[in-house]
Parts: C-alpha cells; sequence; structure tokens
C-alpha cells in the first residue's frame, strides 16, 4: 500500500494530498494579495476622491469670489456708463456657464461615488460568498478522501486477508 494517497488530474499529472494543500495555501495566499491590492487601490481611490474634492471645493470657493467682485465691478460700471461694459458682461456669463458646469460636476461626482459604493458590496459580498464555498470544497474533498481511503483498506483487506 502507497504511504500516501495519490491522485491523477485531469491534465494526467500525478499530485499528492500535500501538493494539493500547497494549491490550497497559495490560493488562500493568491486571494490574500489581491484582497491586499484592492484595498490599497480602494486607499489610492479614496485619496484621490478627497483630493477632486477639494479642488472642486476650491473651484467653487473661487468661482463664488469671483462673481460676488464682478458683480461689485459691474455696479460700478454701471454708474460710470464704462466702454467695457460688454466685455466685463461676457465675462460674468462665462463664470455663470462655469458655476453650472461646476454644479453638473459635483453632482456627476456624487453619483459616481454613489455607483462605487454599489459595486463595492456587491465585491465585497461574492468575495465572501467565494470563501463560503471554498470552505465548503475543503471540506467536501477531505470526506471524499476519508471515504475512499477507507474502501481501499476494506479492499485491501479482502485481498489479503491474513493481515
Amino acid at each position: 500500500m502507497m504511504s500516501s494517497l495519490q491522485s491523477v488530474s485531469s491534465s494526467g499529472r500525478t499530485s499528492t494530498s500535500e501538493d494539493n494543500n500547497n494549491i490550497n495555501d497559495e490560493d488562500q495566499e493568491m486571494t490574500k494579495l489581491a484582497l491586499a491590492s484592492f484595498q490599497a487601490r480602494e486607499e489610492q481611490i479614496e485619496r484621490k476622491k478627497m483630493e477632486v474634492k477639494g479642488k472642486v471645493e476650491s473651484q467653487l470657493t473661487r468661482a463664488e469670489e469671483e462673481t460676488r467682485r464682478l458683480v461689485r465691478v459691474w455696479e460700478e460700471l454701471e454708474v460710470l456708463t464704462d466702454p467695457m461694459r460688454k466685455e466685463v458682461a461676457m465675462v460674468r456669463k462665462k463664470i455663470d456657464v462655469i458655476n453650472r458646469e461646476i454644479k453638473s460636476l459635483g453632482q456627476s461626482c456624487q453619483k459616481k461615488e454613489k455607483e462605487y459604493r454599489e459595486v463595492l458590496e456587491a465585491f465585497n459580498e461574492k468575495n465572501n460568498e467565494k470563501t463560503q464555498l471554498t470552505s465548503t470544497l475543503v471540506e467536501l474533498v477531505k470526506e471524499s478522501e476519508k471515504l475512499r481511503m477507507g474502501k481501499l483498506e476494506e479492499l485491501s483487506k479482502v485481498l489479503n486477508p491474513k493481515r
């Protein structure tokens, strides 16, 4: 009788239960590495998101300050009937357009954040499901090996009844 249980994979390669354990360890290590990589990317995304949020808020503040400043200038120009009135009006309209665009971008950013959180939650659920299925698979393989080992011992006793 063999000292270690061997099986033949679909590729014809003989592997031992020790090889299977090494593969399981490698799978677990790969899963840990993938999770760590994902968490690092998640942290990087979060930092980038906060950076973009800060820039958007800064631009919003600057745009609001610029609008207030231009309103004051506009009021002074109204009194002076300056020949530059048309240019100032054009700049003010451009600022208003940009403010609307910034608002739209902020809403888009919030929508994307919500989508990101939903996808992340789905990813985590699937990862948990995979972990549970992997545990179930390990238990089933152990039980199968135990049953086959018992059957092999039974057959061995039938072949060698003197033992």
